[in-house]
């Protein structure tokens, strides 16, 4: 029996993608820019647990698919921000992964030219590129943790998280969020109730874990947290 007839059978091509350490050192972000990220962090943290009395809302488009619309949008959510500052904290949403119920478009990092090309590498770099830009703008940031790859490239200018309705009920999204760096939001599942799934999501999420994953140097890795 030949080797290759156990292994990757259903896989019809593989890249290697570069390393998350790569990417971060491609687009880097200055002292400054991380201290406004941790500040950002550190803000809604306080709005949550009602030390700060202003409402938090994550508003923005549904997904990212046209950087310079992104950037467009910024720059109005920018002056808005700075009008409502007073009673309410505006996050930008910028989320580029889509999780699907069945088939279709997948996000910005999966397929950023939209053509069925799938240039994975070619999306995580228009999408961290990008991602520097707003917060060179002075925007918290946010968005949906679904791959669990992605945090490792990308997580490090986000203020604030989501575990979306397909995958609050995840132990791998749970377990994934446990060891994200910022707060972190779960949704009501797919079936529409909140409660249960998000009381259950919030213990696992608050558990210690260990779970294996690409650290940032893109070698695998055991983490606990």
């Amino acid at each position: 029996m030949q080797k290759d007839a156990l292994n990757n059978v259903h896989i019809t091509d593989e890249h290697v993608l570069m390393t998350p350490e790569q990417l971060k050192t491609e687009f880097p972000l200055s002292v400054e820019q991380e201290a406004q990220i941790a500040h950002a962090r550190q803000t809604i943290s306080d709005i949550i647990a009602g030390r700060d009395p202003r409402l938090l809302v994550v508003c923005g488009p549904c997904s990212i698919h046209d950087p310079e619309a992104a950037i467009e949008y910024a720059r109005r959510f920018k002056a808005l921000a700075a009008e409502v500052s007073d009673s309410l904290y505006l996050v930008m949403r910028v989320y580029f992964e889509k999780p699907r119920t069945t088939v279709g478009w997948k996000g910005l990092i999966n397929d950023p030219h939209m053509d069925g090309s799938f240039d994975v590498e070619g999306g995580l770099k228009i999408a961290r590129r990008l991602l520097v830009e707003l917060v060179n703008m002075g925007l918290p940031l946010a968005t949906e943790a679904l791959d669990p790859n992605s945090p490792q490239y990308l997580g490090d200018l986000f203020s604030w998280s989501a575990i979306g309705a397909r995958t609050t009920e995840s132990q791998t999204h749970r377990e994934m969020a446990s060891g994200l760096s910022m707060p972190v939001g779960f949704k009501n599942g797919t079936d529409g109730s909140g409660h249960g799934h998000q009381r259950h999501a919030r213990r696992g999420d608050a558990a210690p874990f260990r779970r294996h994953q690409p650290g940032r140097a893109g070698l695998p890795a055991a983490n606990a947290g």
